[in-house]
């Protein structure tokens, strides 16, 4: 005899996103008739995935990646920069800064690509010993052909000096096409208007509360965008 106390069957991925789609419809419509245009925009183009809980299993979501030289900068101007963020945020904005990231049996190469993949401001930290890492400069070239938003600092270094050293184009580990994507990475950052700052004089605090709030007025910049975007796009 079955058991009094069976669980009901469970709903179809189909069935629920139906009902996320038709509650997503129905507050648009109230919000559209109360008069908030803006709220009526915002359910009007949320996605399924926004009304489902998380998997535990899926991916973070990161809306900055840090592109840092770890000996020069790690225990400095990118770390207070990822805490700064997060405060700012309350948590709201997520950073990528790897040793934070990234977690024992993580593969490098894939999380990091993840990470950028997935950011929509990312910030490099230029500093004198930045050339030396194989891992900065493929970072560096990943951002710029992604066409990431790529907010520089030039920390103890100038825009001038964004040059490949010859020992690294004459090094046999690279590949020629990988001095080119090199080269053009630098060449965009040189060229990006960014912020400087001399660890001798200048303040650090200064620096990081800046390029905090330089990071946070792009991400909502982009926040803002694609409301408008998505609703051009429903009136073609």
């Amino acid at each position: 005899m079955a058991s009094s106390s069976a669980l009901p069957p469970q709903r179809s991925s189909a069935v629920i996103s139906d009902d996320c789609d038709i509650a997503s419809r129905l507050n648009a419509s109230a919000e559209a008739a109360m008069g908030n245009a803006e709220l009526a925009a915002r359910w009007a183009t949320r996605r399924v995935d926004d009304e489902r809980p998380a998997s535990p299993a899926s991916p973070k979501k990161y809306d900055v990646f840090i592109n840092h030289r770890g000996v020069d900068t790690k225990h400095n101007v990118a770390r207070l920069l990822y805490d700064r963020l997060e405060h700012l945020s309350r948590g709201r904005v997520r950073s990528f800064l790897d040793n934070k990231s990234m977690r024992p049996g993580d593969r490098l190469h894939e999380s990091i690509n993840e990470g950028i993949r997935q950011c929509r401001v990312a910030v490099a930290i230029f500093s004198p010993r930045y050339f030396d890492s194989d891992f900065c400069l493929h970072e560096l070239a990943n951002i710029v052909e992604s066409r990431k938003l790529l907010i520089p600092i030039f920390y103890g270094i100038k825009p001038s000096e964004l040059i490949l050293p010859q020992e690294v184009v004459d090094s046999q580990t690279f590949m020629p096409r990988d001095i080119d994507r090199f080269r053009f990475a630098l060449k965009e950052a040189k060229y990006t208007v960014g912020l400087t700052h001399d660890p001798a004089k200048d303040d650090l605090a200064d620096l990081v509360l800046t390029a905090a709030n330089a990071v946070m007025e792009r991400i909502q910049e982009t926040e803002q965008r694609v409301p408008q975007r998505q609703m051009i796009l429903s009136r073609l």
